[in-house]
């Protein structure tokens, strides 16, 4: 057990949060993840990693906690993505750059203050890159809260946002309103992308959101397995991270150990690439192009486009 557990690892307070936080901010990252990548937004995901860069450092600044930055900066860039553009996917992008460009600003202007005007060191690591093993306690309660609250919108909107994603015009014809829907779905992404942030950082927590996702629709033929084979990934790849940066400590004596988040963009890189090798996706019933055979009966609706589709 001490070759893959090192001492102290399943009686440690932070490694016990940092697995709480973890698994729970994996799994709303892979459910709103497996949407993003089906809807061709995740340029929008990366968007926010800015937008929630420039909240944690303003909310650092005036002294508040990072993930109420990350969660606040994440809906307002979401928000005003989605109202400044429209349903064409031209407006939209238009729209995101515009927010991503003046985020960016604004976080290098919080980023410096805060190494500038605060006594506290390591804000600009723990704001890019996380720090999860630090993380209080205190806010398991408010993650856990924003985790339901997301899945449960998500769940609520599922099937308008699964039409929507796949047709537009069909989804506008049957009633839907594909600007609520879609206001409603930003800022959920804007949620996962602000959990995903106190884990590896608002730099890297697009990883976590598109990684397992992506790999997920590449290796399985229906949205619904898409979304818990991502849930399982996410979950796993985050307590492998966990487990590895805490064992790192004991590798080299002069060190104090590698970042979690290191590992666990590492490990979803690998997987992403290893999905894509031949016999996976002959495994998974998947042609090596990129196409599958098509299904006797696709399953009412819930069959997705191989990844990179126009859907």
């Amino acid at each position: 057990m001490h070759l893959l557990f090192e001492p102290g690892f399943f009686s440690s307070g932070p490694v016990h949060t940092a697995t709480v936080i973890g698994a729970l901010t994996a799994v709303v990252s892979a459910v709103v993840g497996v949407f993003t990548v089906a809807r061709s937004q995740s340029f929008a995901g990366h968007a926010l990693t800015d937008v929630a860069t420039t909240g944690g450092s303003g909310a650092f600044l005036l002294g508040l906690s990072p993930l109420t930055g990350f969660i606040a900066g994440g809906v307002i860039g979401g928000g005003a993505m989605e109202m400044i553009g429209v349903e064409r996917a031209r407006s939209r992008d238009v729209a995101t750059g515009i927010v991503l460009g003046a985020a960016t600003g604004l976080s290098a202007l919080f980023l410096y203050l805060d190494a500038t005007r605060s006594a506290t060191t390591g804000a600009t690591q723990q704001i890019l890159f996380g720090s999860i093993f630090t993380v209080d306690p205190s806010l398991v309660p408010a993650v856990v809260v924003l985790s339901a609250a997301t899945l449960l919108v998500v769940g609520v909107i599922y099937r308008p946002l699964l039409l929507s994603s796949v047709s537009a015009e069909l989804a506008a014809a049957r009633g839907i309103s594909l600007r609520v829907v879609g206001l409603l779905f930003m800022l959920g992404l804007a949620v996962a992308v602000g959990l995903a942030s106190i884990a590896i950082g608002s730099i890297l927590s697009t990883a976590l959101l598109i990684g397992p996702a992506a790999t997920a629709l590449r290796v399985t033929r229906s949205l619904r397995t898409a979304i818990v084979t991502a849930c399982l990934l996410g979950v796993s790849t985050t307590w492998l991270g966990i487990l590895f940066a805490y064992d790192s400590v004991s590798w080299d004596p002069s060190s104090q150990g590698l970042p979690v988040s290191f590992f666990i963009v590492a490990i979803v890189f690998l997987l992403y690439l290893a999905s894509g090798l031949p016999f996976v996706r002959r495994l998974s019933g998947r042609r090596p192009g990129g196409e599958r055979p098509a299904p006797a009966a696709a399953p009412r609706g819930e069959d997705v486009p191989p990844v990179g589709a126009t859907v």
